[in-house]
């Protein structure tokens, strides 16, 4: 249950959230496997046309979509070296 507060929480602070994808892209300390793969799953995601929830059922099939576009965002976040998430404050507590 808190993991889905902590998404929703992420949801509406993701403004702060590019600056730290910019600087895991441009990142020597990240790996081309982590970059390659992280962006492959976004675009996966994005390309393919299989919905969990239809995209018709207005909130919920947006909701759907919103959700593991965060999960994504979030394994990249842990795949990160430390000095980028103290940069960003973006540490697990």
């Amino acid at each position: 249950m808190w993991r889905f507060f902590r998404r929703l929480k992420f949801i509406f602070t993701f403004w702060r959230f590019i600056p730290f994808l910019l600087d895991y892209f441009r990142s020597v300390e990240v790996s081309g496997t982590k970059k390659i793969m992280g962006l492959l799953l976004l675009l996966i995601y994005v390309i393919f046309p299989f919905d969990l929830i239809p995209d018709y059922l207005l909130f919920f099939g947006v909701l759907d979509d919103i959700m593991i576009v965060t999960f994504v965002l979030e394994r990249m976040v842990k795949m990160a070296p430390v000095s980028l998430k103290e940069k960003h404050k973006l540490l697990d507590k």
